[in-house]
């Protein structure tokens, strides 16, 4: 009977330490800074006449002391620019970044602190070059740390709940502001000045930061980071893709001069269901011919650009963008050619991610 007793009050024990050991712990998040209007500063309370990425990560950190409530925070400086700046030698470096903490167990999750301006652009290249289900966040905010009720504050404490939260796991790249999560698929900026400029215009917000936590209504069915064919690990250096705009009496001027450049891509921004006039039309045609791949996308911000409609895409060997914007266009472009430069493989991959 002694011995039933003594077996009863260890695994007591045990239990209690479980439950004690658990209910303190903390997962670890690591904050990537590039810099942005989240840590910009200016002369006034007002958001005229700052600058961006004035101030370093711990200083943006310091305004929001209440994260290392909910996570072990790790912050480095991986660059500080404004995103209007943001570049390719910048992605490689961060995804390969984020690849390389997210192999190791004891980091639950990445923040990443960014410039609206092209946070869209890097949410979706990080979408399809990181290599892990864990939770990668950006945030950024539209009003500088020193203006009247900036809302880069808050907008970091979400990106770290939300990153921090099991419910994160295996969405894929997510952008969160303004209390909203985006999937990096669809996030378009929508305002010039707007604190909730940033909507999944197409297919809705994946979910909401409600009281320090996520709640999703919805998951991406493109595929993403773990799922995703491309691997940047050996990239030094992405193609060139460049995008190009069409409107009433565009002509090829643009087109020539990419060619003349040596792209190895071009993405249109059309007009309607990423229609381009007849003079361009026939520039990327022959642009095709010389081996440049050329995608349609439109300067419209929902919908699809569709196969098969007004344009015969097979007929000038030309790629249909679907639901991705131009600028989301390039930079799956530019992944695309690292593997191939056939038209219909490039469709495939624009039609599944």
């Amino acid at each position: 009977m002694k011995t039933k007793n003594f077996k009863n009050l260890l695994n007591l024990f045990v239990l209690f330490i479980f439950i004690a050991v658990n209910a303190q712990y903390k997962p670890t998040i690591y904050i990537l800074a590039t810099g942005g209007t989240i840590a910009g500063q200016g002369s006034s309370s007002v958001t005229q006449a700052y600058k961006a990425g004035s101030i370093t990560v711990d200083e943006l950190l310091s305004a929001v002391p209440s994260i290392k409530d909910i996570a072990i925070i790790k912050a480095e400086q991986v660059a500080n620019i404004g995103s209007q700046d943001m570049n390719d030698d910048v992605w490689l470096k961060l995804s390969k970044r984020v690849n390389e903490l997210l192999k190791q167990k004891d980091v639950d999750g990445i923040v990443i602190t960014h410039g609206t301006d092209t946070q869209e652009e890097t949410a979706y290249f990080l979408n399809l070059t990181v290599k892990s289900n864990k939770p990668v966040v950006l945030v950024g905010s539209m009003r500088p740390s020193t203006a009247i009720s900036a809302d880069g504050p808050r907008n970091i404490y979400n990106a770290v709940a939300c990153a921090a939260s099991p419910e994160s796991l295996g969405k894929g790249v997510v952008v969160v502001m303004d209390d909203k999560i985006l999937g990096a698929d669809d996030i378009t900026k929508t305002h010039t000045l707007s604190v909730g400029t940033f909507e999944d215009p197409n297919y809705g917000n994946l979910g909401i930061m409600y009281n320090g936590k996520p709640i999703y209504t919805r998951e991406s069915v493109k595929r993403h980071t773990i799922n995703s064919e491309f691997d940047i690990t050996n990239i030094t250096k992405l193609p060139r893709v460049e995008v190009i705009l069409s409107y009433s009496n565009a002509k090829s001027l643009f087109v020539d001069a990419a060619v003349n450049a040596g792209v190895r891509g071009i993405v249109t921004a059309g007009v309607g269901n990423g229609n381009i006039t007849t003079d361009m039309q026939n520039a990327l045609a022959n642009a095709v011919k010389k081996g440049i791949a050329v995608v349609r996308s439109s300067r419209i911000s929902m919908g699809p650009t569709a196969q098969y409609d007004e344009v015969d895409d097979d007929k000038y060997g030309f790629t249909a963008s679907w639901y991705l914007n131009p600028y989301k266009s390039r930079v799956l472009l530019m992944l695309a050619l690292t593997k191939t430069n056939n038209y219909k493989e490039i469709q495939r991959m624009f039609t599944e991610y």
